[in-house]
This record gives structure tokens, sequence and C-alpha cells, in this order.
């Protein structure tokens, strides 16, 4: 029996692989009810846990995910704050890490566990890895110090033994089941025959503040890789893009980038005209240093500021959450020098 003060856990299926199962007759991939979801995964009733669940109807694909998307599981979040210890969401692997960034920066003063998992094969086939994800997922979901506060009160995604920041992880496989990787920012646990949490690695929280949700996103950015040979009519045209407000700038290294005036000038005037040009490295690992090599200080010129060690996928949906709350130019480029939910390590000058 289930005692009123043993942890509770809200699961989200919003879609995806680890929601699949097969149809006997057509041999069909098919999302289950999640009603059943103790018949399809019977580990979970050897949790002492209260499991809620809620469904997205009809499952979203993650290539579909998007702002409103986001929204809406906030929303969920936020109804159900206060009856949950944690909350785990099953989600599509393709995205899941832009929606991971996205939360950590939607949920302000979360002091409670968000943790996003999914898996590679369907929880339906024998070989699957998305029992082992969830069940992990909601033991740290549920996971709580004796004085009652929760162990990691962050967004984060659990994958193949591996609790990773959410805004600092990208995903790097397609076909195994270690599909995530978090380069600049080492995993804040491990599950093996435990689960070893790395606490000094963990974000603190206060839980007498209020979490404060947000909704907005504006999605008037994009993101412009450069490459050998790239021609000045292409990047004038992106920077032209009617509507455009901000600019992901994937460059070389540790943020270098052409030399050719034209570059540099249209950069220029795209800034001048308020555009929001943040630089971050094609290169997984490490760090923009605009102010190592002259092609970095030629971008520092031109207005570009540095995305440090981000990911694109956490610039991307910060540009697009501080776009949402109708910040100017100037304050956008002052927070995206902030890390305001551990989104990236800011080198000191």
């Amino acid at each position: 029996m289930i005692k009123p003060d043993y942890p509770s856990v809200l699961l989200i299926y919003t879609g995806g692989t680890i929601g699949m199962i097969e149809n006997p007759a057509t041999g069909a991939l098919e999302a289950f009810n999640f009603d059943q979801l103790q018949e399809n995964v019977p580990e979970l009733k050897r949790f002492n846990y209260r499991i809620s669940s809620y469904q997205f109807t009809p499952p979203i694909d993650s290539s579909d995910m998007e702002p409103a998307l986001w929204a809406k599981l906030v929303k969920i979040i936020q109804y159900n704050y206060e009856n949950f210890d944690g909350f785990v969401i099953l989600h599509g692997t393709d995205t899941m890490a832009y929606t991971a960034s996205a939360l950590s920066f939607m949920l302000e003063n979360l002091s409670k566990p968000v943790i996003l998992t999914g898996s590679q094969l369907p929880i339906g086939v024998l070989r699957t890895d998305g029992k082992e994800n969830l069940i992990t997922s909601i033991e740290i979901a549920a996971a709580k110090y004796p004085d009652g506060r929760a162990v990691v009160p962050e967004v984060c995604i659990f994958f193949e033994n591996l609790l990773l920041r959410g805004n600092r992880t990208t995903k790097i496989n397609a076909e195994n089941f270690n599909a995530f990787r978090s380069f600049n920012y080492p995993p804040l646990a491990t599950a093996g025959i435990h689960i070893k949490y790395e606490y000094d690695r963990i974000r603190k929280a206060n839980p007498d503040i209020p979490m404060h949700p947000h909704f907005v996103f504006d999605t008037n950015v994009i993101i412009l890789t450069i490459f050998p040979g790239i021609q000045e009519n292409i990047v004038s045209n992106v920077l032209n893009t009617p509507g455009l407000k901000a600019v992901v700038l994937k460059t070389y290294g540790s943020g270098n980038a052409p030399q050719k005036p034209w570059f540099i000038r249209l950069l220029k005037e795209a800034t001048e005209r308020g555009i929001v040009i943040v630089n971050i490295s094609q290169c997984p690992t490490g760090m923009v240093e605009m102010a190592r090599y002259e092609t970095g200080l030629h971008l520092l010129d031109a207005g570009v500021i540095s995305g440090y060690d981000s990911t694109v996928e956490s610039v991307l949906t910060k540009l697009m959450f501080l776009l949402g709350h109708g910040l100017t130019p100037q304050q956008i480029r002052n927070e995206m020098h902030r890390p305001i939910a551990g989104e990236f390590t800011r080198a000191e000058l």
C-alpha cells in the first residue's frame, strides 16, 4: 500500500519511440495508451510511489515539436506542481535537447526535477532501452533529501545510464543507445548498481521561492553555419530576411570566421539594425574565445557576441525566449552574457 507521504511522480507522454508498441495484427508500431502503462512496464508496480500520467492526444512526433507545445508542457507542470515531487517527460529523441533547453528557461526558480527521457527502441520491443530509461528517470524524479528537498531540482535528460543537464545536451547518435552527450559539462549522475549523484554539479534551488512559469517565444531566429566558399549573396539574403531578430552564427574552432571585408560588413550592418548575432563553435567541445585570434576580433568589432561553450539548442531557445519577452537588442545581448539556467560556463576575463 502506498502511503500518502511517499514520493509522487507525474509522467507526461508527448510522443516518440518509447511509447510505441507493435500491433499484433498488423505488425505496425502504434502509440499505446498510457492508462495501460503498468501492463507494459510491470516493473513500475515495485515502486512505492504514486505515479500518475498525462498523455498528449494524439502523440506528437518530436520532429513536430514547437514553442506552443513547450508552453503546453509548462502549463501541465504548473497546474500539477504542488501535487507531485517530480516530473518525467517521455519525448522523441530528435528534438529532446531543444525541449529540455527551452524548459530550463521557461521554468524559472524550478525546485523539483523535470527529467526528459525516451528510447531508441519502442518499449514494446524485447531489447528496448526504454524500460531502463523510464524506471531510472522515475527514481531520479522522486529522489529527495531527508528534509524533503529534491536531489536534482533542474531540467535534465536521462539516457543510457547518464543524467545530463538538459540545456548542455545534444543528440549525437541515431543508431546506438548512447544517443546523447554533454560535451562541455559533466554528468550530474551515473546509474549503475546504484545511482551516483555528483552533488557539486547539480544546481541549487530555493524551494521557498515560487516557481515562475513563462510561456512566450519569438521564433524570428536563424542558424547560419559558416563553411569554406560561402557566398556573399547567401549571407546577405540570410541577414536581410524580413522580420529576422537574431542569428546563431556557427563558426570554426574557437570562434573564427572569414576575414573577407564583405562578410564583416554584412555582420556589422546587421548588428547596427538591431539583429543579435551570437557566435558558437561548430566543434562540439570547447569554448568560443573571440579575443584569441585576429579573425575573432573582427567579429567582436562587428558587434557579434560570444556564446561561450553553449550548445546550438541552448542558444537558439534562449534567444527565442528572450525575444518573446520583448527585450531590446542590448538587453538581450546582456542576458546572453549571463547564464540564467546553468547553460554555459563563462570564461574568466
